[in-house]
């Protein structure tokens, strides 16, 4: 009773926690923060400078002294001061804009899929000194099925591919539960140093990362459209060192792109092998659905369903399914708490 009336007075939240960008939801408003997951530190003070959409702004623009890191690798903190200072910086921000920016919230966080009891740990306690009540953790795969209306609560298989910025999660999920997973690190951060060492390879062109992302997303495709699209890039020539000019086509993209997407698949294939017949049977008749950001590769869900065989369907608005997941979780916290990774200080709580 006492967590009810308390709700009344704070703004529960919903946090997915991504390599790339984090998203926050919040009860009663829905999604009021996309940013990237990056910080910039000044190196000689210690001191943090920018956060979010200013600091992936100065990524490879910076003196020496200042670097724009990003607190999360595959998923999961590898620097935990820095991303308790993000998280802290976004709650604060949402909290900014209620009445009561002083109440502490209840949060529901999303981790990827097989992550290990220390970085669930880490998660939830980045989020409680970040200024977090209590802290439930949701496996993304998971809240992206609920956040895209899957029946995952019922006898039925679904199949989820969540492709975010450093991993990528696919599961099978029935009775509120994942049957089968796989974590893979092909995923959209390892699809923008493919073009980079193919720049480096086939043109001897050096490309920073902002510049690989924004070829992928201009002219980046898994299947070819029948129609020859070209972006001119600017780098660095490596052989004299001065800047070079070149025109990069959607073919070249592919090519740099194609042993990640054959890593995907063949991971995809490796756990429909692993799932029951009669779930197999549900999956074949439902489909694959495709979420995350990297799920908005041109041709990706006809590049996999020309591989598996079986209907593959891009999610509405896949870049937001896991953080709106959060929130349908947030909105009936009693009845989908089988689906949580529940701390053992929170279990009292449900």
């Amino acid at each position: 009773m006492f967590n009810k009336i308390f709700g009344l007075f704070s703004h529960d939240i919903g946090i997915d926690l991504g390599t790339a960008t984090t998203l926050v939801y919040v009860r009663g408003k829905g999604i009021v923060i996309n940013q990237p997951s990056v910080v910039a530190l000044n190196q000689k003070t210690g001191q943090v400078v920018a956060i979010g959409n200013e600091a992936k702004k100065m990524v490879g623009r910076t003196p020496a002294h200042i670097v724009a890191i990003r607190p999360l690798i595959d998923g999961v903190i590898s620097d935990f001061e820095v991303t308790e200072e993000m998280i802290s910086y976004f709650i604060k921000n949402v909290h900014k804009e209620m009445v009561r920016p002083f109440a502490r919230s209840r949060v529901v966080v999303g981790v990827p899929s097989g992550v290990t009891d220390v970085e669930r740990r880490a998660v939830r306690d980045a989020v409680k000194n970040a200024g977090g009540r209590e802290v439930y953790l949701v496996e993304e795969p998971v809240a992206a099925a609920i956040g895209v209306k899957l029946p995952i609560q019922e006898p039925i298989g679904s199949m989820v591919v969540d492709i975010g910025g450093g991993s990528s999660d696919i599961v099978v999920i029935s009775l509120g539960g994942i049957v089968v997973s796989r974590n893979l690190r092909a995923a959209g951060d390892r699809l923008n140093q493919d073009i980079i060492n193919y720049a480096r390879d086939e043109f001897k062109l050096l490309l920073g990362e902002r510049t690989a992302e924004d070829i992928k997303i201009a002219i980046g495709s898994a299947v070819s459209s029948g129609e020859n699209i070209e972006a001119t890039v600017r780098g660095r020539d490596l052989m004299t060192g001065l800047p070079k000019e070149v025109v990069i086509t959607d073919g070249d993209v592919r090519a740099a792109i194609s042993k990640s997407l054959g890593s995907l698949s063949r991971t995809v294939k490796e756990v429909m092998e692993e799932t029951p017949p009669e779930l197999v049977s549900d999956i074949m008749h439902r489909g694959i659905v495709l979420v995350g950001g990297g799920a908005l590769l041109r041709g990706l869900p006809e590049f996999l369903e020309s591989e598996m065989k079986i209907p593959v369907h891009l999610a509405e608005d896949p870049l937001t399914a896991v953080v709106r997941g959060t929130g349908i979780i947030l909105e009936d916290l009693d009845s989908l708490k089988d689906v949580l990774i529940t701390p053992e200080d929170n279990a009292s709580q449900l």
